[in-house]
């Protein structure tokens, strides 16, 4: 959710840096060119994810490949799905970090009763569906843009900002026996091409997370060949298959469990409001007016069908529109909607080429780790960004941000430390005077230490209470701000409005403009 400059979306400021616009399509040729290039700007995170997924549940690398190929499958259909029937803005669709703090509670509490990494996947993918039509009935009920004036750069800016440090304690980071050399290379060459070297050359600008990474991991295969060190292991790629099998149910049938679906259901809502910021700034990226409540609805639906789409699929993770995509877009001002479609294809033959997922598992942790470090800092930094729109010199936004934040942090913390101890969380609630007989169930005890356990969920409900009790201007809040940039509500035409004429029949070609 960068975004670039002071000027108002659709003045001439935002136009100027456009090289393609919305609605623009270039030669194939070239289309097919900065569609690739998109979407290798995006790799970074639809690697990260699935990596963080397979750690947490035990994978092996042909299982962490299959898994990996499948958020890429998911991704282009979503892309696809979002820029043609959705909102229609040149957004991609992928795994959202929302998702994966409640996706490694869950995982954590079937851990205690040793599950299996297959029973574990068959919950995330019933309690991600659930989320996902609940999301769906969000959208196209409009509730969500209902629910716009209450949602504030102040609240957005704590949920996007806990996405990244609710990830604080992953493996690939913490772990003491992390390779600091080989994490500390990775890191350094990633913040050299991005910061200090993105003005000498567009290839700096466009791939500093692939340079980085293929830079460190060249090296690390080098020190591999040479005995020094054996930090890669080829292995997986000779034996993989060449085209990998990505079907629905892939890991059977999905499970429903009342508490992991509540715990879901917050990530949901957390990618929601992330995905709120994002319209917004693709929007001013692109040179338009910011989003009426319509294309939000519709946007929202439509992820929601996304997420029901990666249940089925078993990602583990839902689907959300990328923030990184917002970044990328500004960078390169190829905003074309026709660009992101081809680079959706792009992305759905990779998913099903078997050597492209079982490579990405020989990637070194290390150098994983170095790469979640930059891309964690930035999503904490996009989240900070909406606070421009804020009057931070008042004592209640700095408050609830700080609040918000805190607490977030700390009481997850909390919540962990007692899953830890000698103490059950249970067995805590149910010596709550008058409510224990009804905390005390262990349905509800579960769920609510799923809810508490969720930084985003602790940290998005404590800001939003917060930020719409405590008494402030909508200048104060920010909201003044977005109001002033939003397109007018005749400014995006639904798809069965816009393509399909009044008898049914299809009068417009997808893409005609």
């Amino acid at each position: 959710m960068a975004e670039g400059g002071d000027a108002p979306a659709g003045s001439a400021d935002d136009e100027s840096m456009v090289l393609y616009g919305v609605d623009d399509k270039p030669p194939l040729g070239q289309s097919i060119l900065l569609g690739v290039q998109h979407w290798m700007t995006m790799v970074g995170s639809t690697i990260a994810i699935p990596l963080v997924l397979s750690g947490s549940l035990g994978f092996d690398a042909a299982q962490t490949a299959q898994l990996v190929g499948t958020f890429f499958v998911v991704s282009g259909v979503a892309t696809l799905a979002q820029t043609t029937v959705g909102n229609r803005y040149p957004i991609v669709q992928g795994g959202t970090f929302s998702m994966l703090g409640p996706a490694i509670a869950i995982i954590g509490v079937l851990a205690t009763s040793d599950a299996s990494s297959t029973v574990m996947m068959r919950e995330l993918q019933g309690a991600i569906i659930v989320a996902g039509l609940v999301e769906v009935a969000i959208g196209y009920f409009g509730l969500f843009g209902r629910l716009k004036k209450y949602m504030g750069p102040i609240v957005i800016a704590v949920v996007i900002s806990l996405i990244g440090l609710a990830l604080l304690s992953v493996g690939q980071i913490t772990s003491a026996t992390q390779n600091w050399y080989l994490a500390g290379l990775t890191l350094a060459l990633i913040v050299l091409f991005s910061q200090y070297l993105n003005a000498r050359s567009k290839v700096f600008k466009l791939f500093p997370v692939l340079l980085g990474l293929g830079a460190a991991y060249l090296i690390a295969v080098v020190v591999s060949v040479a005995g020094i060190a054996n930090v890669v292991d080829l292995s997986p790629v000779a034996s993989a298959p060449p085209v990998r099998g990505i079907v629905p149910f892939q890991w059977g049938m999905p499970l429903f469990t009342g508490s992991f679906i509540v715990g879901m259901l917050a990530g949901m809502l957390a990618s929601a409001i992330e995905s709120f910021g994002d319209y917004h700034s693709v929007a001013r990226m692109a040179g338009e007016g910011a989003p009426n409540k319509k294309r939000i609805n519709h946007g929202l639906g439509m992820e929601g069908i996304g997420n029901v789409f990666a249940g089925i699929m078993g990602t583990g993770n839902g689907s959300t529109s990328y923030t990184e995509n917002v970044g990328a877009i500004g960078i390169t001002g190829v905003a074309s909607r026709y660009v992101v479609q081809i680079g959706a294809v792009v992305m759905i033959i990779v998913g099903y080429v078997g050597y492209f997922g079982a490579f990405v598992t020989t990637i070194p942790d290390p150098i994983v780790g170095g790469l979640f470090l930059a891309m964690f800092a930035q999503i904490v930094g996009v989240g900070l960004s909406q606070l421009q729109h804020v009057d931070m010199n008042q004592n209640r936004n700095v408050f609830v941000v700080g609040f918000g934040l805190f607490a977030g942090l700390s009481i997850p913390q909390y919540v962990a430390n007692v899953q830890a101890s000698d103490v059950s969380f249970e067995a805590g609630l149910a010596g709550v005077p008058v409510l224990g007989s009804v905390l005390g169930i262990p349905e509800v005890a579960s769920t609510i230490s799923i809810v508490l356990g969720t930084e985003i969920a602790v940290g998005g409900i404590a800001a939003f209470v917060l930020d719409n009790t405590i008494p402030g201007t909508k200048e104060e809040r920010g909201l003044t701000a977005w109001e002033e940039i939003t397109e007018d509500e005749t400014a995006f035409e639904p798809f069965h409005e816009r393509y399909l004429s009044d008898d049914g029949s299809a009068d417009r070609t997808v893409g005609d403009d």
